[in-house]
């Protein structure tokens, strides 16, 4: 719309001097200005003779593109690769929207790749470290395994005596003591009296432990290795950091995504509005600078 706006003040000036030069109203129409949404209403008045239009092909390198400024898909296109639209519509500023896509695209795989690297490196130290000393085939467990591990020195038994009566753990130091402890303080009307075993709140409280507390083949201990667990902590630190990282360069993804469609959008609308300059009329236009330009760059629409 600027540009069908710059191409009329050119063919003015040119007029104005003297001449109808096709050149000094190109280099107005090509002279940089900031980011506006500019609505130009044709107004019956005052303009030059000779409508102005719009091309109606884009040329990219040796390709040449329809223009279709009402077409829906401009706008969808930008929604799915960023700068599209702009680029349909022939303005520049479809280079900036590629670029941030790039930017963003590469920023979320490389923090997505350290975040599964950190993942893969703590597990390790777990299994290679805390669990070394117990049997078993040491399956890989869920986050809140690996996150209980930073804060508790040792997992605990889950049966203190097995093959007889089931009986938790009762060390709350350990993570299972811990859970013990808790269990007892939701269910039990005193944590310190033990009630009838077969009572509801017994049987309640067992259930409880049961579902929460480790068991032996996730069974873990930090004793002696106060160092490794330090660093165990450090890498869950770093990995969940990257995590973070790489999902907030996924919002960087979607918001690109959305700012292309939606200035790709009011492009379209606002040229579909404003259609050729009409002989006679009288320009009459309203602006609003916007601060997201992609980059920080002014880029003129």
């Amino acid at each position: 719309m600027i540009r069908r706006l710059q191409l009329a003040i050119g063919s003015a000036l040119a007029l104005a001097h003297g001449g109808t030069s096709s050149l000094l109203a190109q280099r107005v129409a090509d002279a940089p200005g900031v980011l506006t949404v500019l609505a130009v209403l044709a107004v019956p008045g005052s303009a030059p003779e000779d409508s102005v239009r719009t091309p109606t092909k884009i040329r990219i390198g040796r390709l040449a593109i329809p223009r279709r400024d009402s077409s829906w898909w401009v706008p969808l296109s930008s929604a799915i690769v960023p700068g599209t639209g702009q680029a349909l519509l022939g303005q520049n500023r479809f280079i900036a929207y590629l670029a941030v896509e790039a930017f963003a695209v590469v920023g979320y795989f490389s923090q997505r790749n350290e975040a599964v690297r950190g993942r893969d490196q703590y597990r390790a130290q777990a299994r290679d470290v805390s669990r070394a000393l117990f049997p078993g085939s040491r399956p890989v467990g869920p986050w809140s395994y690996y996150e209980s591990m930073e804060h508790y020195l040792e997992s605990g038994v889950f049966n203190r005596f097995p093959g007889g009566e089931f009986t938790p753990e009762s060390d709350e130091s350990t993570f299972n003591g811990d859970m013990w402890r808790l269990a007892r303080a939701t269910y039990w009307r005193d944590p310190a009296v033990t009630p009838d075993k077969n009572s509801q709140e017994y049987r309640n409280a067992i259930g409880f432990y049961i579902v929460r507390a480790v068991t032996p083949e996730y069974r873990w201990s930090w004793r002696n290795a106060q160092l490794e667990q330090d660093l165990y902590r450090r890498t869950i630190l770093n990995t969940n950091q990257a995590y973070r990282d790489a999902n907030m360069q996924l919002g960087f993804l979607i918001a690109n995504h959305l700012l292309s469609a939606v200035d790709a959008f009011v492009t379209v609308r606002l040229r579909g509005g404003a259609g050729a300059v009409v002989p006679g009329a009288q320009p009459t236009s309203l602006s609003a600078t916007l601060p997201w330009a992609p980059f920080g760059r002014p880029v003129t629409r």
